[in-house]
């Protein structure tokens, strides 16, 4: 059977996931994003990571703000298409719109479901300190990531890598998941398994105030807290009245009051935890550039 594919998805890790099922011959029949939003200083209207992808494919593009109206969800019944692939498309798609494809609405979700359901999953990985984590195919419901899953693909977290780096993986091992999943549907009904709700976790969005240290938490805590928020909202600390974004740090040996600075080595700046100690590698001060510790602190001498 040769499917139609309706491929919804917004951010790069649908884009990514685009061009893998285009590479593997699926037909993409049409392509749903996001609107153009206004980006940068200048706010100029900047069109997403998927929509570049599909245009340099020539395939149709759609942008409706929501599928509330019937002329939106009666353009997605024209492309009449057998199956609709979903990745961080960015909006709930209602009932109405899951009916149309005739073999359903599958989704690549970025955690090993039913642990980490919402919109921050490979985040709170990295922040809770898993040493696993990896993408779900499952079909999609009205209720968030709650669907029958079809299959996963696990991967090892690196014991320094950060949430950005983690998902720059997580988008290859999802575009290979989802071009297999295809490539099963395509040849007929797909088992899937329904997901314990006893396990379920969930992974709320992150936001700015999450941003400041807390050095009374171990120091594995705090290394996997500038971890888990870079690159965004980024981790923050204060240091002599000045505020600082912490962009990488590494775990050292080391004791203090949480917050004591330890010494400035070669590589950072030495700070005690709760318990241990952290280096803080590379950090940026407010209004300044990302740089590495020491060369930063050479021209900003410590005070004792």
């Amino acid at each position: 059977m040769s499917l139609r594919v309706v491929f919804m998805g917004t951010p790069d890790i649908a884009a990514t996931c685009l061009t893998k099922i285009l590479e593997d011959g699926f037909d993409v029949v049409g392509v749903y994003t996001q609107p153009d939003r206004p980006k940068g200083r200048g706010m100029k209207m900047v069109c997403s990571p998927v929509k570049e992808v599909a245009m340099s494919h020539n395939i149709p593009v759609f942008q409706p703000e929501s599928f509330r109206d019937e002329e939106s969800v009666e353009q997605l019944r024209a492309l009449k298409p057998d199956v609709c692939a979903v990745v961080a498309y960015g909006q709930l798609l209602p009932q109405k719109v899951l009916d149309v494809p005739t073999l359903g609405c599958i989704n690549i979700h970025a955690s090993l479901l039913p642990a980490y359901r919402g919109s921050a999953p490979y985040q709170w990985a990295v922040l809770d300190g898993l040493k696993e984590t990896g993408v779900t195919a499952m079909y999609l419901i009205r209720k968030m990531d709650a669907g029958n899953i079809i299959d996963t693909a696990k991967t090892p977290i690196g014991e320094n890598e950060t949430a950005g780096e983690l998902l720059d993986r997580l988008a290859v091992l999802g575009a290979g998941l989802l071009s297999k999943t295809l490539g099963r549907l395509a040849e007929g009904p797909v088992e899937s398994t329904v997901q314990d709700e006893e396990k379920v976790t969930f992974a709320p969005m992150l936001d700015k105030s999450m941003a400041p240290i807390d050095w009374t938490k171990t120091a594995q805590q705090v290394h996997n807290h500038v971890r888990g928020l870079h690159p965004w909202p980024v981790a923050t600390m204060e240091l002599q009245g000045k505020n600082f974004k912490v962009h990488a740090t590494r775990i050292v040996e080391g004791s203090g009051k949480p917050g004591e600075i330890l010494g400035l080595t070669k590589i950072g700046l030495k700070i005690a935890c709760g318990e241990g100690a952290v280096e803080v590698i590379s950090l940026q001060a407010e209004g300044g550039k990302r740089m590495a510790a020491p060369d930063y602190f050479r021209g900003h001498p410590l005070e004792k």
